[in-house]
């Protein structure tokens, strides 16, 4: 960037490259800003040109833009899609693992909110002393709900509870590891704690590395997830944001959610942290374990334009920066985003905050001193940020320092714990509800029709569109096999084919393997087969247990050319 935009002596022709392929394309990038006349007072309009979409646009060659979380952004700057291949499909096609519905764990401070009244005093943590202190009497009733819990307000009960719940389903030994996802790295640490008090009191013993923390804030947080990855333990990592993106950890089997997030883009990109295909452990699906309302809290909201455009950049490095350059316009500009940035953050200063700030200033208020600076040249502007580093780091600090944490230590109890299918809550009627689709959708979606009438004619084409289609309206194989497991006390895993003829036809219910081995079985006691012939029916049916349907022409071509070697002895998918 700085070669193409900065740089005097050696700039990069614009046919400098035929392709250029951004993966992860919707990083890096912000979208660019309508100013208003206030910000036109103090903001240079091409701040807010997103310098990464100037490097893209500067090169006159073919752009190809990779994301598996498109948003907003991406279609400003690059255009719409021209491929899209979503999760659903990747499930489908078997490279990607399905997630059963999530468990929910309601408690009661969940449901109804952490209350205060007006009068009371409020403890509250101080992330930067580590003191705990008292507010001064609240002057009204406040009321905490979920979307702030572990952010805002922390309650070690809350935790305990939900935890205590989860726990039951999660080994801390074996092969398979858990995510858990906390709202910042001080309730990372007491997650972490409670987890092995919980496991202790259940009187299960684990060695004191099962279960870690991996932040930013630790040692080597690199070498942790190099850990997690390859090594026995942990088996149970407790994460802010660090493990949402980029990491592959094929084990993961289990994801806590522990805090609430708006973003649709964080969210997938947790979800996908378990997705992975691992068949080391033998994985068909991850779990979701719910304990802070997510799916019913989760916004479809988009990414905010910002007003700068480098929001988290401190006004130190921005100093430092700005005597890096040698122009008077580099510097104009610059200086023009240290004092759109001085904007931004003296808004903050109130009270016992604007006293100290106006003691480094010798009494000058946040807006003398940076109308003061505004009305001097270029080459003065310089000088007098050069002299008053010292304003611009005490800003620094007070940015950065993090908010006091309310510590509550309201009681809580857990209300129910359920499997959410969406709209039903009930295994009975998700199953009724999916009923209900089947039969009244069985005129007018062909491949019903084809699988409940004619199942051996029924292509990977047309029961992959099937798929997708009823997973629009809410329905799943691993959901429908929860379900009916959780009704019946049953213990089987059948394929969305015999759920639908079960529904339509009332064909009895088997167990997908079961089924599979039983038509094999037939077909092998039809005839005395060679060892050669064996051998492919052996093949075909590991095949038929992976995806169900192995379409006629299949057995023309590639490793099934299977007419020759079975003499067309047998129709094999007449076979059920």
């Amino acid at each position: 960037m700085k070669r193409i935009m900065f740089s005097e002596d050696e700039i990069l022709p614009v046919d400098n490259y035929d392709c250029i392929i951004v993966d992860e394309a919707h990083r890096g990038y912000l979208l660019d800003k309508e100013m208003g006349e206030v910000e036109l007072e103090f903001r240079n309009q091409d701040d807010y040109v997103s310098k990464y979409r100037n490097v893209i646009e500067y090169f006159d060659a073919v752009k190809i833009a990779l994301t598996a979380t498109p948003a907003l952004h991406t279609t400003a700057i690059f255009g719409k899609p021209v491929f899209d291949y979503s999760y659903r499909e990747a499930v489908i096609d078997g490279y990607l693992v399905d997630h059963g519905p999530p468990l929910q764990v309601v408690t009661e401070l969940s449901k109804e909110g952490i209350n205060y009244k007006a009068g009371d005093v409020v403890p509250m943590y101080d992330p930067v002393t580590n003191e705990i202190i008292n507010s001064e009497e609240l002057p009204d009733d406040l009321n905490i709900e979920i979307d702030y819990f572990n952010k805002k307000v922390l309650n070690e009960n809350f935790n305990r509870v939900a935890l205590d719940q989860i726990l039951d389903h999660i080994s801390p030994i074996g092969k398979e590891k858990t995510l858990i996802f906390a709202a910042t790295d001080n309730h990372a640490d007491i997650v972490v704690r409670l987890i092995k008090e919980i496991y202790e009191d259940k009187g299960i013993e684990i060695e004191d590395d099962a279960v870690m923390k991996i932040t930013g804030s630790i040692k080597d947080p690199l070498l942790a997830i190099k850990r997690f990855k390859n090594e026995e333990n942990p088996t149970i990592v407790v994460t802010v944001d660090l493990l949402t993106t980029g990491v592959d950890v094929p084990e993961i089997c289990n994801l806590v959610f522990l805090r609430r997030v708006k973003s649709r883009i964080l969210y997938e990109q947790m979800l996908g942290r378990a997705t992975r295909l691992c068949d080391d452990i033998e994985k068909t699906h991850f779990n979701i374990f719910d304990a802070v309302r997510l799916y019913e809290g989760l916004e479809k909201v988009t990414n905010m334009k910002p007003i700068v455009t480098r929001n988290s950049v401190k006004f130190k490095e921005l100093i430092h920066e700005l005597f890096q350059l040698d122009t008077e316009e580099k510097k104009k500009n610059h200086i023009d985003e240290i004092i759109a940035k001085f904007h931004r953050n003296k808004r903050k200063l109130k009270g016992k905050r604007l006293e100290e700030f106006k003691s480094h200033t010798n009494g000058k208020t946040p807006d003398e001193f940076i109308n003061d600076l505004r009305n001097r040249n270029i080459k003065e502007m310089v000088e007098q940020i050069e002299k008053n580093k010292e304003i611009f780091n005490y800003l620094d600090e007070y940015e950065y320092n993090p908010r006091k944490i309310i510590i509550s230590t309201h009681e809580d109890k857990v209300l129910e714990t359920f499997t959410g299918y969406g709209k039903a809550k009930k295994p009975e009627d998700y199953l009724e509800e999916f009923g209900r689709f089947v039969n009244e959708n069985i005129n007018k979606i062909p491949a019903l029709q084809i699988v409940c009438q004619r199942p051996q004619e029924l292509t990977r084409a047309e029961l992959k569109s099937l798929i997708q289609e009823l997973y629009k309206h809410g329905f799943s194989e691993i959901n429908l096999n929860t379900a009916y497991n959780q009704m019946t006390d049953a213990d089987i895993t059948a394929d969305i084919i015999s759920f639908i003829r079960q529904q339509a036809i009332g064909s009895t219910l088997i167990d997908h393997e079961e089924r599979i081995r039983n038509a094999m079985k037939k077909v092998k006691g039809l005839q005395k087969w060679n060892k050669v012939q064996t051998q492919w029916l052996d093949r075909i049916e590991k095949q038929l247990l992976k995806e169900s349907i192995i379409a006629k022409e299949s057995f023309d071509t590639g490793a099934f050319k299977l007419v020759e070697v079975l003499k067309e002895s047998i129709n094999i998918l007449e076979v059920s």
